[in-house]
């Protein structure tokens, strides 16, 4: 057993509290990792505020983390000690129809146990003061070491940094993914991007990268529109800047309506603007946010009947053991940004502030 410090989340709508945990070794098919870097993520956040209905307390939160293999259970084979890895909050078993079909990267073989917060076999191997803490979407990387699946984990290059590739766990993939494999976003094409965040910004990269050649980035923050240009944003315009409704606008400055639109905050009202800002015939809407639960998406129904296409996307579409390495490379050939996105780095101890930050879009 593994005595460290990991940031326990008590109750919902608490600070995190830096705890010493105790963490168990890995059983069979688990993997043990030393966590180098973590992000922190607006899902983690939604989590702590008490509105995700699968939400359990006390957990250790975190899905965006690097590290190092500390050690592993008894049958695995994937990864050793030693390997620097990302844990993967989509795993890939690679046996089941979800993950035999190239249509989806949706990974079904440990979906149910790690809603409830526990490993496969149902037990945590986190205890602080007596009690047992919850896992977080397979990962946890809010603690010093964690102990994750070993199908939930992706072994990189050596060389990576690991306090920028941890991005690649969520964020960036995400919204990057969103893009070239959800969308397929074609040269030339006309995007809108709602909700300028490090998700709409990976998204603004994606489109670039796939030859765009228009990209409306969209925010009621214009502190953010400097960096959505950086990242390929071609203009940037704010809801409340016109009495219009948002799609109303974008189709008059596009005749017609974009080819390509990405919702990436969460608000049903943005992923209806969305969808209506697209162009008739085959605009294609994707929707990257998550929104709160029991919340319910509408349009007229003509808007699909007239050739509009409505598409989600998790993870961005990324197979995770097979593609996470390959992003790296890519970060690493300076093929994708990722540097770029990092704005404040703090010390874990610091974990609230950098929630705070987040908040405050900063």
């Amino acid at each position: 057993v593994i005595k460290c410090k990991a940031a326990v989340a008590w109750g919902a709508g608490k600070p995190l509290s830096i705890e010493e945990v105790e963490v168990a070794p890995p059983k069979a098919h688990e993997v043990r990792i030393k966590i180098v870097a973590t992000a922190v993520c607006h899902t983690d956040a939604y989590t702590l505020s008490g509105a995700d209905p699968e939400g359990c307390f006390p957990v250790i939160l975190g899905h965006e983390g690097a590290g190092i293999v500390e050690s592993v259970g008894e049958g695995v084979t994937k990864v050793k000690k030693g390997d620097t890895v990302i844990p993967l909050y989509i795993p890939q078993c690679g046996e089941c129809k979800f993950c035999k079909n190239p249509k989806t990267n949706l990974c079904q073989k440990i979906r149910i146990t790690q809603g409830k917060g526990v490993m496969p076999d149902g037990t945590s191997r986190f205890i602080c003061k007596g009690k047992q803490i919850y896992h977080f979407m397979g990962t946890s990387t809010f603690s010093e070491y964690t102990v994750v699946a070993d199908i939930s984990v992706a072994k990189i290059d050596a060389a990576a940094p690991l306090d920028k590739v941890c991005l690649l766990g969520c964020g960036i993939s995400t919204g990057y993914g969103a893009a070239v494999n959800t969308a397929k976003v074609e040269p030339g094409s006309t995007c809108a991007v709602f909700g300028l965040g490090g998700v709409g910004l990976a998204v603004i990269m994606g489109c670039k990268i796939a030859g765009a050649s228009r990209i409306i980035g969209i925010d009621i923050n214009k502190d953010k529109y400097a960096k959505a240009k950086e990242f390929g944003a071609t203009e940037c315009i704010s809801p409340q800047d016109s009495k219009k409704p948002i799609q109303e606008v974008l189709v008059e400055m596009t005749d017609g309506g974009v080819d390509y639109s990405f919702e990436c905050i969460g608000n049903v009202g943005v992923m209806r603007a969305a969808l209506e800002a697209c162009h008739k015939g085959w605009g294609v809407s994707v929707i990257v946010g998550v929104a709160a639960a029991g919340q319910e998406i509408s349009t007229r129904p003509f808007q699909l009947v007239t050739g509009r296409t409505w598409k989600g996307t998790a993870f961005g579409g990324w197979k995770s053991v097979d593609n996470v390495p390959k992003l790296v490379t890519e970060y690493m050939s300076k093929k994708i940004k990722v540097d770029e996105f990092v704005t404040h780095t703090l010390p874990f101890e610091k974990i609230n502030e950098a929630f705070e930050l987040m908040h405050s879009g900063k």
